[in-house]
């Protein structure tokens, strides 16, 4: 990777990084899709952690325990909700439309920014949330017949990314990104030995209907075993590339890059699943990236909403 003479990335070094990492999350969303017939979330939140853990471990040493841990603990435990709700979906949705729900985060960073952080919002944050949320009901379209509630949840899991890039601006700034990295690896792994456990003593009629979240664990073959590897390998190379990206200058550009993950996350829908993106579809992912546009372009540093950063 290109290295300018102050040490970080340069911008070009910056967007290739930005665009192979949103490429790899797409993937592993594809992924956890074609690997919930098979095995429950939680199995995977738990097998992916392990490998992932102490990679990270290695990565955030000398920095494991930083000040404000608590705040890093709640951040965390947003992000994993976040997560909750963007695997509760997969099973039922498309990946693009997924894709394009969770990226609405800018969005409501700019609400939670006015109302927690006090910041000014302007005609222009307006405008993109109008844009955004007209994305929105394009995209779910409730007054359908085909309407599924579940289609809202992807929603609220970007509400959740707020929630954490929030308190990453105003009480997390000064952790190293591969601490928080760690301490959500975590969460994750505690969250996903909680749950099999109480799973596994309730009745069989009560987890059965949807297998992907209220499952037990499953036998694994060597397939699944190296899926889980994958996974983890993505989850790691995820976590350095974002860091990595957003260490170049103009933070701005690279985050309008990111969105390019719409575009992945339709690509790898189509490769595994055969998904094809209606019209209106479109013109809702469209319209979010539009509004995510209009949020980016000529913000200061601090009014950078950077979706899905966090992951």
């Amino acid at each position: 990777m290109p290295i300018t003479k102050d040490g970080p990335p340069s911008l070009t070094a910056g967007i290739a990084t930005i665009l192979a990492t949103v490429f790899a999350m797409a993937l592993t969303d594809a992924i956890v899709k074609y690997s919930s017939a098979a095995m429950p979330l939680w199995q995977i939140y738990v097998l992916r952690s392990l490998f992932v853990v102490p990679v990270l471990l290695f990565l955030a040493r000398g920095c494991v325990r930083p000040a404000g841990l608590g705040w890093i603990l709640l951040r965390s435990l947003a992000l994993t909700l976040m997560y909750l709700g963007i695997y509760a979906a997969v099973p039922v949705l498309d990946l693009s439309v997924i894709a394009a729900s969770l990226y609405t985060g800018p969005l409501f960073i700019v609400v939670l920014s006015a109302v927690v952080l006090r910041e000014r919002v302007t005609v222009r944050h307006w405008i993109a949330i109008l844009i955004g949320l007209a994305g929105v009901l394009l995209i779910v379209r409730p007054a359908a017949s085909g309407f599924t509630p579940l289609a809202l949840v992807p929603v609220a899991a970007a509400f959740l990314y707020a929630v954490a890039a929030a308190l990453t601006r105003a009480k997390c700034s000064h952790v190293p990104a591969f601490t928080l990295a760690l301490w959500l690896n975590l969460t994750v792994l505690a969250f996903g030995i909680l749950a099999s456990l109480l799973i596994a003593l309730v009745a069989d009629d009560v987890r059965n209907p949807y297998p992907f979240l209220f499952g037990p664990w499953t036998r694994m073959g060597g397939r699944d075993m190296a899926l889980v590897a994958l996974l983890a390998i993505l989850m790691i190379a995820v976590s350095i590339g974002l860091a990595k990206a957003y260490q170049s200058p103009r933070p701005q550009v690279i985050a309008t890059f990111d969105y390019a993950y719409l575009a992945f996350a339709a690509l790898w829908g189509f490769v595994f699943f055969g998904e094809i993106p209606d019209s209106a579809t479109l013109a809702g992912m469209a319209s979010i990236a539009a509004a995510g546009a209009i949020v980016l372009r000529g913000g200061t540093r601090d009014e950078r909403a950077r979706a899905p950063a966090a992951r």
